[in-house]
């Protein structure tokens, strides 16, 4: 089969093949699908670069979630069968972005008959995180005010679907006038030009000099420390992620003095340490996706000769919502 191949590390344009490789055997308690569709995640830039917390062995095909139809199936597997359209995790070194891959039948899941191949390859990783960030770690409650970073990027553009459907007020803080449009289309009530414009103020002032309830924050770094000054009393800030580059290190005394919550999501240890979480999660982002309150929004869709482009203009900050393989 073809795969896009990591066989050094660096920035993805430069260290990703596409290369002939074997088809990949499943274990026990593994499936092989056919490749459907399967986004590019920042994980996979930072895998590329030999960043993540997960460093796969040398070489591999990086994609770390997918859509799928299952063509084998390993010993131990039940509930799955030959020719069933599939959602989850990528087992590496067989990722998604080749024509076929590997997946661990513990965190594949069935796919949404709401969403299409690119759209159901898109809710896993994201959607997942918002869901356990909002609902589980930040208690979210009708009425309060959700404000997200990169709120045009797949992880930003989860949350704040999500937050509209809890009941929130979700203002989203943006890099440029296209992705403020694209967070508009997403249902944000207020956007905001990080170009332009001070999110703190704006925060302040749409809120009554409140501040916000909740703040999703996948970026870190200045956007971390900035978002300590339009945060609410009795307000959580959720750290998503480093995507800035620069993780930044907390203020505890001001969050004693203000009375906040900072509030670490590590949404992989579900899978580990709360599997039936997980389940309950998918079947209740299932019914969401088919009353229609979230639908992933995929931006593009690439050819099998196209990822690595993809991947690195992810990587770049040039993407909004979901960049997809799709076979």
């Amino acid at each position: 089969m073809k795969a896009w191949r990591i066989n050094e590390l660096g920035e993805p344009k430069d260290v990703m093949r596409l290369e002939e490789v074997p088809d990949p055997t499943p274990g026990s308690g593994q499936l092989v699908v056919k490749v459907l569709a399967s986004p590019a995640n920042f994980p996979d830039v930072l895998m590329a670069r030999g960043l993540y917390q997960v460093k796969p062995e040398l070489p591999f095909t990086a994609g770390v979630e997918l859509c799928g139809e299952i063509v084998a199936l390993g010993e131990n597997v039940a509930g799955f069968q030959i020719g069933d359209r599939v959602i989850g995790g990528a087992a590496l070194p067989y990722g998604g972005f080749g024509e076929l891959a590997l997946m661990d039948a513990a965190t594949t899941f069935p796919a949404p008959e709401a969403l299409t191949d690119a759209e159901a390859s898109s809710l896993y990783i994201g959607y997942q995180t918002g869901w356990f960030g909002l609902h589980r770690r930040a208690h979210i409650q009708p009425g309060e005010t959700l404000l997200v970073h990169a709120a045009a990027g797949g992880v930003g553009s989860a949350a704040i679907q999500l937050g509209k459907a809890a009941g929130a007020t979700v203002i989203g803080v943006v890099g440029g006038p296209e992705k403020a449009a694209v967070a508009k289309q997403l249902g944000a009530d207020v956007v905001i030009d990080r170009h332009t414009e001070d999110f703190v103020k704006v925060v302040k002032e749409v809120t009554g000099g409140k501040g916000a309830d909740v703040i999703y924050d996948p970026v870190g770094g200045d956007t971390y420390d900035r978002s300590t000054k339009c945060i609410a009393f009795e307000g959580r800030i959720l750290i998503i992620g480093f995507a800035g580059g620069r993780i930044q290190e907390a203020a505890l005394n001001h969050a004693l003095i203000k009375n906040y919550s900072i509030v670490g999501l590590h949404w992989g240890l579900y899978n580990m340490l709360g599997p039936q979480l997980v389940q309950e999660c998918h079947a209740e982002l299932t019914r969401m996706a088919a009353e229609g309150s979230i639908k992933p929004l995929v931006s593009e869709e690439l050819s099998l000769d196209e990822v690595a482009d993809g991947v690195q203009r992810l990587a770049d900050g040039t993407t909004v919502g979901r960049v997809v393989y799709v076979a």
